[in-house]
């Protein structure tokens, strides 16, 4: 990240603090040092930063491969603690997951949200397990985040934030989830997203939508697919 995320740091967190005025609760409960899993609810583009701005230390996050293809946006995605990646499912999904975890066995903080993608009607989606894999894998504390006025400062489509509307950031208290068992268990890590799921509804106050934030299945064969019990990463 070097010296682009540092200046990006200093001058940018506190301007946007300055200019957007978030709500900033529970920031005693973030750990100073060591390695940390921020699991975040996901209502708008604007996440990304209101994380990092809000929390007391470094925050990085995966972001669009894509966002890095030009020079400014680089810049700016890389001053804000972003970390390109392919996304997707399958093998792109374990490299994300891998990078990451680099991350983490450096003590460092990275951001993630457990629905995958943005809920565009404002309800909380089920949780993929990627997220408490990576836990169980490192033994990192998971800091639940609720983000809440997010979508209404920045709506899907909107090319700024409003600065009219103020957002709340709230972080929760830090699960340990090792009792669930190793990151070999389906069911332990099934269990694990479950209680960081919970613990962020709790933060949040959405209303549950109980499925996976998945565009409709296309054709009868990815209707049954999608019917059959399998492991969202």
């Amino acid at each position: 990240m070097g010296a682009t995320y540092a200046l990006g740091r200093f001058v940018l967190a506190p301007l946007a603090r300055l200019v957007y005025r978030p709500r900033v609760e529970g920031r005693a409960n973030v750990p100073r040092t060591g390695p940390v899993i921020f699991a975040s609810n996901h209502l708008s583009f604007i996440d990304s930063i209101a994380i990092p701005v809000a929390a007391p230390r470094p925050v990085h996050f995966m972001a669009k491969s894509s966002y890095f293809d030009r020079w400014a946006s680089r810049q700016f995605f890389t001053a804000i603690g972003a970390i390109a990646v392919q996304r997707g499912a399958g093998q792109a999904a374990l490299d994300a997951l891998d990078q990451q975890r680099k991350i983490l066995d450096d003590g460092r903080a990275v951001a993630l949200y457990p629905e995958g993608t943005r809920s565009l009607d404002g309800r909380l989606y089920k949780g993929r397990t990627g997220v408490a894999f990576l836990a169980l894998q490192t033994g990192a504390p998971v800091v639940p985040v609720g983000l809440i006025g997010t979508d209404a400062s920045m709506p899907v489509g909107a090319r700024m934030p409003s600065m009219s509307e103020r957002i709340t950031v709230r972080f929760g208290e830090p699960l340990d989830l090792s009792r669930h068992g190793a990151a070999t268990s389906g069911r332990a890590r099934r269990g694990a997203t479950d209680e960081i799921m919970a613990a962020i509804h709790a933060l949040s106050g959405q209303e549950l939508a109980g499925v996976y934030n998945e565009v409709p299945a296309q054709n009868p064969i990815e209707r049954i697919k999608r019917a059959l019990p399998f492991e969202r990463l």
